[in-house]
């Protein structure tokens, strides 16, 4: 049984409440060619079935054995794999890796409450980490907007840059994991580029999004399982906000489509703002949300034209670069 690491906290949820015995490994630190980030999970039943990966499939047969052995004597166990461990080598570990493994049996009511907190704040699009104490195993979630413990810093921090990480506080060793929700994606006209677009953000575990009043264009048949809007972007975007986890892209091509939605993106949090057309479109562009009162410094944050510069022709290829440059903001620290 192996599902997307997104549904880790849901599961494991489900099997605290059928009262099974559950451990959870999670990955620490990385070095190397290490598949999987820090905070990438795997909840194990006590049966061996699991869900979610930390290693791409490397090392999570010995992790599940470890994790087993966790449900039994109720002990947290902290792991390491490595070129220079023969474990690792028998599992597969790409060469040159090594990844640091934190393993932790979950029972009780409060393990369930915890979960259970868990995938409420993911339906309600809040973020919470999941503080643990590297050595007794303590845990504790993180409400940043509301936590005032000593926590709070580095909690908030591993929220804006979407890392879970291990930290030093007050003495103590805890290891900070992200509950951030999906990044929510909105496409602006249902164009045929916004076809294969939809399908890779989906595969990356975006919740997709495409507006276009135009019913011919923003179809169930063109875009089958995609939530789709036929009311104004400026409209749906009134009703359901941009925010910090939010993306926009605009390839209506259409003034009166995709003008509105990035005034509304320009006014919000969102980290990505995009907008297909060529310089010379571009540029009138922003002389137009220029005359509404945008900044030259807001402006800046339009990408456009949107995408890497990969020399895409093909709508797919301009998927690609566009999904590129979204990962690359997502994911790549500005430098210091």
């Amino acid at each position: 049984m192996n599902t997307n690491e997104d549904d880790v906290p849901c599961i494991a949820a489900q099997w605290l409440a059928e009262g099974r015995k559950v451990a959870l490994g999670t990955v620490m630190k990385t070095w190397g060619s290490a598949p999987r980030q820090p905070g990438s999970q795997i909840a194990v039943r006590d049966d061996g079935a699991f869900v979610g990966s930390v290693s791409g499939g490397c090392v999570e047969g010995a992790v599940i054995e470890h994790a087993r052995a966790a449900m039994e004597d109720g002990q947290v166990r902290r792991l390491e794999f490595g070129v220079a461990d023969q474990m690792a080598w028998s599992v597969g570990l790409a060469c040159g890796g090594r990844i640091e493994i934190f393993v932790e049996p979950i029972d009780g009511a409060a393990s369930r409450n915890t979960f259970q907190a868990l995938n409420v704040a993911r339906q309600a699009r809040r973020s919470l980490v999941r503080a643990v104490d590297l050595a007794t195993g303590e845990h504790r979630l993180i409400d940043p907007s509301t936590d005032t413990s000593a926590l709070n810093p580095a909690a908030s921090e591993a929220i804006r840059t979407d890392r879970s990480a291990s930290v030093e506080v007050d003495g103590r060793s805890w290891l900070l994991v992200v509950f951030n929700p999906p990044i929510d994606l909105v496409i602006v006209g249902a164009v045929h580029v916004a076809q294969p677009l939809t399908k890779m953000a989906a595969q990356c575990g975006y919740d997709v999004r495409v507006m276009d009043p135009r019913t011919s264009f923003a179809t169930e048949a063109r875009f089958p399982g995609v939530v789709l809007s036929h009311e104004w972007p400026d409209e749906a975007l009134a009703k359901r906000p941009l925010g910090a986890r939010s993306a926009l892209i605009a390839l209506a091509h259409d003034p009166k489509l995709d003008d509105p939605a990035l005034s509304a993106a320009l006014s919000s949090q969102a980290f990505y703002i995009g907008a297909l057309g060529s310089k010379r479109t571009h540029a009138s562009r922003l002389e137009r949300l220029k005359a509404h009162g945008f900044s030259d410094d807001a402006l800046a944050r339009i990408h456009g034209p949107v995408g890497l510069s990969i020399g895409a022709k093909t709508p797919a290829e301009i998927a690609v670069s566009i999904m590129a440059q979204i990962t690359e903001r997502l994911r790549v620290l500005p430098q210091s």
